[in-house]
């Protein structure tokens, strides 16, 4: 594993962009500059366990079934039934993995970030939303919008405070299109979004979104989403989920 602080490339004010990405307008936000500084060192140091064994023997716990039923419409959009489930046993692992964040909002949010997806014109997500500068899509934009649009909708009735609501959707605006976080919380819900890629599953559905052979979508695993990364627990888990992965579809001979 490479030193935890050579991945990072700075911003003009010092907040951490994503490698090979050109630093934007919101990495002035002070949000963004003040999880820099108290995050120097990326990527970020694990304060808990690392779980890096398949996701699929640890599943999410039953404690969110009720926000699951309130959106099972949205889980049916652009595989969101296979994504978000995912995504969150991965959140699951990062919240132990960095227990000073707030598991309740990394949970709720991974949940529902990307649940906008059915709210949008289905025939986009695909031609905009996977193909070119696809960060920069328009139709990506408009399902983060659609995203707490939805969490305003559902998370009143079910007990959430006004506060933890503008709080999810904090993180769900931008979680696709920003290229900083905001906060722990922040980055362990960019962190699980794409560790998801990394399981045998998540490559079997993301590679054909992107119109990719199995062994060209795990070779930009490897060079283009484990440096984004965030977290030195998700560089963790996701290096192990794509060795495995990769032994399983036998990437290195079919190709």
């Amino acid at each position: 594993m490479s030193t935890p602080d050579t991945q990072t490339q700075g911003t003009t004010d010092g907040a951490p962009a994503w490698p090979g990405q050109d630093p934007g307008s919101h990495a002035a936000d002070p949000r963004a500059t003040a999880f820099a500084a108290a995050h120097p060192v990326r990527p970020v140091p694990a304060t808990g366990p690392v779980d890096t064994s398949p996701a699929a023997l640890t599943p999410a716990a039953a404690d969110l079934d009720s926000l699951w039923k309130a959106v099972v419409q949205e889980t049916r959009a652009r595989g969101n039934d296979f994504h978000l489930p995912i995504s969150l046993a991965y959140a699951e692992r990062l919240c132990r993995a960095y227990p000073e964040a707030d598991a309740e909002l990394v949970r709720v949010t991974i949940v529902l970030h990307d649940t906008g997806w059915a709210h949008v014109d289905e025939a986009r997500i695909l031609s905009e939303g996977f193909t070119g500068d696809w960060r920069k899509a328009a139709i990506r934009y408009e399902h983060e919008a659609e995203g707490c649009k939805v969490a305003r909708r559902v998370l009143p009735g079910l007990g959430y405070s006004a506060a933890f609501i503008e709080r999810v959707c904090e993180i769900i605006d931008g979680h696709d299109t920003r290229h900083v976080a905001y906060s722990i919380e922040d980055a362990l819900v960019r962190d699980a979004d794409r560790l998801w890629r990394f399981d045998h599953a998540g490559i079997a559905l993301a590679s054909s979104w992107f119109g990719m052979t199995p062994d060209v979508y795990t070779d930009r695993l490897a060079t283009e989403i484990i440096p984004e990364l965030i977290t030195d627990a998700a560089v963790q888990m996701g290096t192990a989920d794509l060795a495995r992965s990769n032994a399983l579809l036998k990437t290195g001979v079919i190709r």
